[in-house]
């Protein structure tokens, strides 16, 4: 099989593939599932049956259901949070590049700043304080992680901006934002395209984890993070719920990495047939 005119193993075709299932879920949730996300629809914990393919949780609802509408919560806010993060680091990361001088100075130490904390303890001090609204979730979770896409970006960048064709650019009189559009942008893009997939995979995590602790989601709204920790109790009982979410989250997150590998391969190709 061939995407783009590079073939692909075994390992990318089904990160392809769980990925776009994945996609599905999130994005026709409402029409895929059986019933809604609150609603319900026998008694608490049966075994899955014709009816309930997964069974019921503590409240009777339907655990395929909210395994669905967990999808579309999980995904869209780390994709969110993902888009947000590489908006900021990237364009804060070529600003630094371009301008030097004071400029670079301040946004590295700002960048330094925030990487001085470990990632989990800050956003969990900081959600302690502002709240765990979806866009207090979002924007936290996105401008924390913004810290290390910078740095990515800037180092990308700083091999970029001293190529003749951009000096030639700043000679034409080409603004800030051309430059960093059209002229690093384009040539930047395979390994910040193989970071976001990376990047994505942790800010995922990074918000199933924070769900799990409490400070993440908030019932009713499903999410597969707050599902394990509302089903991890029936481990002890012999029963295999909660292992529908944790299964989610790690069978997303090895997809994305068989996708991830499958880009940087092609890049390492890229440069080998360059030299």
């Amino acid at each position: 099989m061939q995407l783009l005119g590079h073939k692909l193993g075994w390992t990318a075709t089904f990160g392809i593939v769980v990925v776009a299932i994945n996609l599905c879920l999130m994005l026709f949730a409402p029409w895929i599932a059986p019933h809604g996300q609150n609603q319900i629809v026998a008694d608490a914990w049966l075994t899955p049956n014709s009816q309930q393919w997964l069974g019921t949780d503590d409240l009777g609802r339907d655990m395929l259901t909210r395994l669905i509408f967990g999808a579309r919560m999980s995904i869209g806010l780390a994709l969110s949070a993902t888009l947000l993060c590489f908006a900021l680091g990237v364009s804060t990361g070529f600003t630094a590049a371009i301008a030097g001088g004071w400029v670079d100075t301040l946004l590295s130490r700002l960048v330094d700043l925030l990487l001085s904390m470990p990632l989990l303890i800050f956003a969990f001090m900081i959600l302690s304080v502002m709240g765990t609204a979806i866009p207090v979730l979002i924007l936290t979770v996105g401008i924390l992680n913004s810290a290390i896409v910078y740095r990515l970006a800037r180092s990308v960048a700083m091999g970029i901006v001293v190529q003749d064709y951009v000096e030639a650019a700043r000679l034409r009189g080409e603004g800030l934002g051309w430059i960093m559009l059209r002229e690093i942008l384009p040539n930047a893009a395979p390994p910040l395209l193989a970071e976001f997939g990376l990047r994505f995979c942790f800010t995922f995590l990074l918000i199933a984890a924070l769900s799990f602790l409490g400070l993440g989601v908030q019932p009713p709204n499903a999410d597969w993070g707050s599902m394990v920790k509302d089903l991890s109790g029936m481990i002890s009982l012999g029963s295999s719920a909660p292992f529908y979410p944790a299964g989610a989250i790690a069978l997303l997150t090895i997809g994305v990495n068989f996708i991830v590998d499958w880009l940087l391969s092609i890049q390492s190709r890229g440069h080998g047939e360059g030299a």
